[in-house]
């Protein structure tokens, strides 16, 4: 699908808010990085406001993110080339220097329509299992349409997309005044995975100690377009069965199973059905979009599997014993593709 539509891009958040009226700020329960976030009227109808950068942001510092990615994606029109199975709900982005104490930084200001009413509610219960099949379907048939594409943007880097929470990676935030919540439970799992769960350990210590290795061997197999983040705090379901998915964070080029195990990683406990079945749902559904999966899925769905593992070991390490030694054999299996 594609779009003879511009991306609206407003010189400054004045202008992109021209108008709008009825202005709270709010705190989204699942929210964990630094962002400001606003419920706000534009002519009446309901919007969202996410205003970002680096300086008050910890998930774009760790991320590697200081260039914006989600503006650059936005102007490229790769929110608007994504299948209408997804609902991005952005109408509109400001990118500008505002000055600070460190002086001039660059900070994003996205405007969105406002579906709260469509998203995942907060809590523990598992949703609803057509939802989750529809997420499937509809991430599925994302990536099938972009299958191939090369990232000429500077989108986020693979090598970096499982380094995030790496011991080194979080070192300066851990001397922040207040270090965020995640970082610190991260700092807190990479002590406990050496007694928990050694050989995982060994391995995602030698994965942060050489990230580019990994990369190398995933770009052995086909790459797609990602949004690089289904939390299901990020995601929700249309009165009309199309899948809301905001917050496209990590945009870039990746495997299409990257989305995948990230979401069986973050959403695990809420899910209506087990790994395994999501997975062979999944490429069920790659295959009926068109994707051919023979010769390199197994490759890369393993390893896949032990970067995501690089990336999230610290949060099994804290968590129930059958979870973390479900992650360190589909990593330690994975690793035989590297």
């Amino acid at each position: 699908m594609s779009t003879d539509i511009a991306p609206r891009i407003a010189g400054t958040l004045d202008e992109l808010l021209a108008g709008a009226d009825d202005r709270v700020v709010v705190r989204p329960s699942d929210a964990k990085s630094g962002a400001c976030f606003e419920r706000l009227r534009v002519d009446g109808v309901p919007h969202f406001l996410k205003v970002v950068s680096a300086t008050d942001d910890w998930l774009m510092r760790v991320a590697g993110n200081d260039s914006h990615w989600e503006f650059t994606a936005w102007k490229a029109g790769l929110y608007a080339e994504m299948p209408r199975v997804i609902d991005h709900t952005v109408v509109g982005m400001a990118l500008e220097d505002v000055p600070s104490d460190a002086g001039p930084v660059a900070r994003l200001s996205i405007l969105m329509l406002d579906r709260a009413a469509d998203l995942v509610p907060p809590g523990d219960d598992l949703v609803p299992a057509a939802h989750h099949a529809g997420w499937i379907d509809h991430m599925a048939a994302g990536h099938a349409h972009f299958m191939g594409w090369h990232d000429t943007l500077g989108l986020q880097d693979l090598s970096r997309r499982w380094m995030f929470f790496a011991p080194e990676t979080i070192a300066p935030e851990l001397d922040a005044p207040e270090v965020p919540g995640p970082i610190a439970v991260a700092h807190q799992g990479w002590a406990l995975l050496p007694e928990r769960a050694p050989r995982l350990h060994d391995l995602v210590t030698a994965v942060h100690r050489d990230p580019a290795a990994l990369a190398q061997a995933l770009r052995t197999t086909p790459m797609t377009f990602v949004a690089g983040d289904w939390k299901l705090g990020n995601v929700g379901r249309r009165p009309d069965g199309r899948t809301v998915l905001i917050d496209w964070a990590f945009p870039g080029e990746a495997p299409p199973t990257w989305d995948l195990t990230w979401y069986l990683a973050l959403n695990r406990a809420r899910l209506p059905e087990g790994k395994e079945a999501t997975i062979a749902r999944y490429r069920d559904r790659l295959e009926r979009h068109g994707v051919d999966t023979t010769g390199w899925w197994d490759r890369q769905l393993g390893l896949s599997l032990v970067a995501t593992a690089a990336l999230f070991g610290w949060e099994k390490a804290v968590g129930d014993a059958a979870e973390l030694d479900w992650w360190e054999q589909a990593a330690l299996a994975g690793a035989r593709w590297l």
